[in-house]
């Protein structure tokens, strides 16, 4: 109970954050959800923003998920962040799932303009979809690679997930139907920088992660195969405001320089480099740069 209230607290908090209409500061503001991906990425963006235009740029990070960062968005207390095309498409314009990458991208596009004059930049290079993760000596025990498999076993299995997972359009109740998932009990909501630990630690068996985990390869999890397709396609996309491009035309210069520049192993990589090795993440954005030249 003490849980719910506190989370009920924090998304109040963060929407009087975002409700109001702000003043505008005189220099771009850069946003990230709250976990280590979304910090690394909004960091990239602030220092590249930087290194193109001599601007000061300040970071908001850790605004809770989608909703939060998309209002803070639309309200003009941030100018930019960094969303996943599928998430933008199902959770936040409500469009039927589409599992074609362009087809996805372009109506993203389209309504992003259409309804909220925001400006979807060209992709980043990685795509960074759920995964639904186990140890790796069940997963070697069992003979288990894809969903499909691990179906039969679902119901001796406790799940755990973050707190969107469980409601979203593309989440957990399309995820339960497209594989007849049925598991021991209710899920386990928890923070995304939980749900490693508490696998590990035995308190779940199957966790709903990111594909671009570093745990992942370096705990020697197996992340299951998708083999029904049932997840959209989730590419990372600069999300930017169509006023801050017209106030500084240099972040445009900057989310042009960053395309394509991010592969998913670069992404794992830096997500290890923070959660793994504990490295603060402007030193290894400022690393990644260097490595491609920017």
């Amino acid at each position: 109970m003490m849980r719910r209230i506190a989370v009920g607290c924090a998304i109040t908090l963060c929407l009087s954050l975002v409700s109001c209409t702000p003043p505008r500061p005189n220099h771009p503001v850069i946003g990230a959800k709250n976990f280590t991906e979304q910090v690394i990425l909004g960091e990239l963006l602030a220092q590249e923003i930087e290194a193109r235009s001599g601007l000061k740029v300040e970071r908001r990070f850790y605004l809770a998920g989608s909703y939060i960062c998309n209002q803070a968005l639309v309200a003009g207390r941030i100018d930019a962040y960094v969303e996943y095309t599928g998430t933008a498409l199902t959770a936040i314009l409500k469009q039927p799932v589409d599992r074609n990458p362009e087809a996805v991208l372009n109506t993203v596009r389209r309504l992003y303009a259409a309804r909220y004059g925001i400006t979807v930049a060209e992709p980043l290079g990685f795509e960074n979809t759920f995964a639904m993760v186990i140890r790796g000596d069940d997963a070697r025990r069992l003979h288990l690679t894809t969903l499909s498999q691990a179906a039969q076993y679902a119901p001796q299995w406790r799940l755990g997930v973050g707190y969107e997972f469980e409601q979203r359009p593309d989440g957990l109740p399309g995820l339960s139907a497209a594989y007849n998932l049925h598991f021991d009990g209710p899920p386990r909501t928890m923070d995304l920088g939980l749900l490693y630990r508490a696998l590990n630690a035995h308190q779940v068996d199957i966790i709903a992660a990111n594909s671009t985990d570093g745990p992942i390869q370096a705990l020697g999890l197996v992340a299951l195969q998708d083999d029904r397709h049932y997840f959209p396609p989730y590419d990372a996309v600069p999300l930017v405001r169509n006023d801050a491009l017209r106030r500084w035309p240099q972040i445009g210069m900057a989310l042009h320089a960053l395309s394509g520049k991010i592969t998913a192993d670069d992404m794992r990589a830096m997500n290890e480099a923070v959660d793994g090795q504990h490295r603060d993440p402007a030193e290894v954005v400022r690393e990644f740069r260097m490595k491609k030249g920017l």
